[in-house]
């Protein structure tokens, strides 16, 4: 195993019957690395997690974590793992401090190190006043922020997160990146993180694209976009003979009551398109190409259309 990989996984295969839901994949994270792994329903992504988790046997293939070789350690990786499922595995009829207190137990937590870390984290996750409350009295995204606490409550090395903000509201959203962001500049924490947000995918240090149980993309964002994505040139302030002087020079654009949205190859292309038509253009910026249209060159599917959690 690489020293600076925290996983590595080599020739992963995993088949039901005739499906072959992971099929002979490869891939590694570094430590403190936030990883994306994207992908549609029945990609592959959350048979690969359970079977890193061990909840989930593998047809073939090595899995590596900490150090620790799967088939031997099993045992000695689930600590380094904090996990926050898609649905949630808190208890309904217990309160928010013992959910938090049965977790701890299953990894000896001493009440000195929980106390600790209960109120660290209470405090990043703003629910110091729910503590004594039933989880079925909480809203999702008090569960949900719950769920986060639940995983990071034993301090693991490796956090994976199922779709995490998932129906949050943006004030919550923003509440829990700050504090994971934190924790992976103060502690090295390793995020695995599947989700539909595509700004959350922008973030990240590497994007694996899984398809059919075969990795089809395994790179940087920006990298991708610059190979898979073009670029757009949105003209906000322009004299109004614009869009017809585009459309008899066969040039296709996009507008709306604000902006001409215009596809450029890259900013050499838009710096020539701006040259050419300066005098009708008086405020406009150059943006990247999107995550979604990456996955769509790739795959040919639409994120916007078809879930992909599982």
């Amino acid at each position: 195993m690489t020293t600076n990989n925290i996983i590595e996984i080599q020739h992963l295969k995993k088949y039901f019957k005739d499906v072959k839901a992971v099929d002979d994949i490869s891939f590694s994270v570094k430590k403190g690395e936030l990883f994306a792994f994207l992908g549609l329903n029945g990609a592959g992504k959350s048979t690969t997690i359970n079977i890193l988790c061990g909840q989930l046997d593998k047809d073939n293939g090595k899995i590596y974590a900490c150090g620790y070789d799967l088939d031997k350690d099993i045992e000695k990786i689930k600590p380094t793992l904090g996990v926050v499922f898609q649905n949630s595995v808190l208890d309904n009829k217990l309160t928010v401090l013992e959910n938090l207190k049965i977790k701890a137990k299953l990894y000896d937590i001493n009440n000195e190190k929980f106390k600790n870390n209960l109120e660290f984290l209470s405090d990043k996750l703003e629910f110091k006043d729910i503590l004594n409350r039933p989880l079925y009295k909480l809203s999702g995204g008090q569960k949900r922020r719950i769920d986060l606490a639940r995983a990071l409550i034993h301090n693991p090395q490796i956090l994976i997160l199922d779709e995490p903000t998932t129906g949050l509201d943006p004030k919550t959203r923003i509440l829990v990146w700050e504090l994971l962001s934190s924790l992976r500049k103060t502690k090295e924490l390793t995020i695995i993180l599947t989700t539909h947000y595509m700004e959350e995918a922008n973030e990240a240090d590497t994007i694996v694209i899984i398809d059919s149980g075969k990795i089809v993309a395994n790179d940087t964002p920006n990298n991708l976009k610059n190979k898979y994505a073009n670029d757009f040139l949105r003209i906000y302030k322009y004299d109004n003979s614009l869009p017809e002087i585009l459309a008899k020079d066969k040039i296709k654009f996009t507008q709306n009551e604000k902006t001409v949205e215009i596809e450029v190859a890259d900013i050499e292309q838009a710096k020539n398109f701006i040259v050419k038509y300066q005098k009708l253009i008086f405020d406009f910026e150059v943006l990247k190409g999107k995550m979604d249209n990456v996955f769509l060159n790739i795959t040919g599917k639409d994120l916007k259309e078809v879930a992909y959690v599982k």
